[in-house]
């Protein structure tokens, strides 16, 4: 059976009564679905023993944004943890942030300016907030393995940034991006979709979809076009951005760029926001000639 612990010095004793085992870290909000069960997995396969932390951070939302209506769901939680992790840490704000919420803080742009873009630029604050609270669990948790999901692709580049900056001694490990069978990505948010949002909201993988399938055989800007149209389809989605980004910089790349690049798009539907995300080749047809710098 699993541990429950609430407690920082509960967890840093559990940490001290197993000397030599490796540790691998899954953080979470909580609210868990199929795709937040493929990193507890996945973790398992890389260390002694897992922890997965269950704690909504006050810090990375906006004041117009879900927190209070963010689902908080533990006990089920829990349930579905049992004989994936050994400690399920679900802390309260005064254990993450002793000193209160506003005394610490890691400043995301200490990751690099893509954190201004995109997320960073739509939800302001969101970031800081984020790699505040990473930082924090990194530190509580000390693990060896840290294992996150890459359909938060910002974010991935953003921690694997701070990550460095830090000089943390961490095996950072991305696992793919969990579907339904229609395509969408696994959320805790899309529990709040009613049903005409639900399939509004296939918007976003067709939209991937349409930016992959068009990207062997085009630059990034005709292959942008062609996820960016799908949107004409579905009146009921506000758009925020569809971009194809480098993978070093996560800055936007040209519209004449082949190469590897990253997919990302985020909108609204109904009240909730959705993000997708995806990793494609433009110009990869071997017809098409790469303009990547030498």
């Amino acid at each position: 059976m699993d541990q429950l612990l609430h407690r920082v010095a509960e967890l840093e004793a559990w940490r001290a009564a197993h000397p030599g085992k490796t540790v691998a870290f899954v953080p979470t909000m909580g609210a868990l679905h199929e795709g937040h069960l493929s990193l507890v997995r996945q973790a398992r396969q890389l260390a002694d023993l897992v922890v997965v932390s269950v704690f909504v951070n006050p810090k990375q939302f906006g004041p117009t944004e879900d927190f209070d209506r963010y689902p908080r769901t533990l006990e089920a939680d829990r349930a579905v943890l049992t004989g994936l992790a050994d400690v399920v840490f679900a802390p309260d704000v005064d254990e993450v942030y002793p000193g209160g919420s506003d005394s610490t803080s890691v400043p995301a742009q200490h990751a690099g300016p893509a954190a201004l873009l995109f997320e960073g630029a739509s939800r302001p604050g969101h970031f800081d907030g984020m790699l505040t609270v990473v930082s924090r669990l990194f530190d509580i948790v000390n693990p060896d393995v840290a294992v996150f999901g890459q359909k938060d692709a910002q974010q991935v580049f953003l921690v694997r940034q701070m990550i460095a900056e830090q000089g943390r001694k961490l095996k950072f490990v991305v696992a793919p991006t969990m579907r339904e069978e229609d395509g969408l990505a696994l959320s805790s948010r899309n529990r709040y979709l009613s049903a005409e949002d639900r399939a509004t909201a296939l918007v976003m993988p067709h939209s991937v979809m349409a930016v992959a399938q068009a990207a062997p055989h085009a630059a990034a800007g005709e292959a942008r076009e062609a996820g960016r149209r799908v949107f004409e389809q579905y009146p009921l989605a506000k758009l925020s951005y569809l971009d194809l980004v480098d993978p070093t910089t996560f800055q936007s790349v040209a519209d004449d760029y082949r190469g590897p690049a990253i997919c990302v798009v985020a909108a609204v539907v109904g009240t909730t926001r959705l993000i997708d995300t995806d990793n494609i080749t433009l110009g990869s047809d071997p017809r098409v000639k790469d303009t990547r710098p030498a």
